[in-house]
């Protein structure tokens, strides 16, 4: 017998795709700034691109280490968008007035920031941020980057980066039980963390060319981080939401009914 989805459950699911796959944070930051990212990622280092995967995998185990575990887990409780916004906002107005050499400081506060509000979503949506696979679920939206023009669509719709996480996910989750989510001694927990870092470092690297660019500074380093993390948070409400839909009708239905529903925007 074939699962029919509710009507709001249906329009519910398509706000989440709406959100995760249009558009990627390279076109919501253009549309800001006026000028192709392209032109920031001329400016950059030339070692930026090996520098970066470190800085990344660092910014994320650090976050991960102290963003959730402070919050009260009470599922539906209402989400703080608006304060996390802006504690990005003031971490992103210090990187730029220090410019690209403050990243590597500055990305970690951002980042636990961000990581927080994300948990504070998904809080929202009904999960439980004390589960393991909440947790894990909470650093799984730093890779769903939504979708750029030169995106291939088989490799990066957000099924398909769930896909590509899957087995790290499970082995991080079954290997930390019982253990800190940072655990140097958890090396599937790093395998996990390091997959997540190779596509947030895309998002990373974007937000690194924008603030490259001549005549941006601080305040333009605030507003590009405001940008940065209202992505994330749009990522994360699309996650959040199909998830809690798969907890109602089953992951294969909700995966089905999303490949089906067309992509707007």
């Amino acid at each position: 017998m074939s699962v029919i989805l509710t009507d709001d459950d249906r329009k519910q699911l398509q706000v989440a795709k709406n959100l995760l796959e249009n558009p990627g944070l390279a076109a919501k930051v253009t549309s800001f700034i006026g000028v192709p990212i392209e032109k920031g990622l001329d400016l950059l280092p030339k070692n930026w691109n090996k520098k970066i995967g470190e800085v990344t995998q660092v910014a994320l185990l650090k976050a991960s280490d102290a963003a959730i575990f402070t919050m009260q887990d009470i599922p539906g409780e209402a989400s703080s968008n608006i304060w996390h916004k802006l504690g990005a906002a003031v971490s992103g107005g210090v990187g730029g007035f220090f410019g690209i050499a403050a990243l590597a400081v500055e990305l970690p506060i951002s980042t636990s920031i961000m990581l927080r509000s994300i948990a504070d979503i998904a809080r929202n949506e009904g999960e439980s941020i004390s589960a393991i696979d909440t947790k894990l679920a909470c650093l799984e939206v730093f890779a769903l980057g939504g979708r750029s023009e030169a995106d291939d669509g088989t490799e990066s719709g957000y099924y398909a980066v769930r896909a590509a996480l899957a087995k790290s996910v499970a082995d991080a989750s079954e290997f930390i039980v019982g253990k800190t989510l940072t655990d140097e001694s958890a090396p599937l927990l790093i395998k996990f963390i390091a997959k997540v870092a190779e596509r947030f470092g895309i998002q990373i690297t974007e937000k690194a060319a924008a603030q490259a660019i001549p005549a941006l500074g601080a305040v333009s380093g605030a507003i590009i981080n405001t940008i940065f993390i209202d992505h994330f948070q749009d990522m994360a409400r699309g996650h959040f939401l199909v998830r809690k839909l798969e907890r109602k009708y089953s992951k294969e239905v909700v995966e089905q009914l999303y490949a089906q529903l067309p992509r707007l925007g």
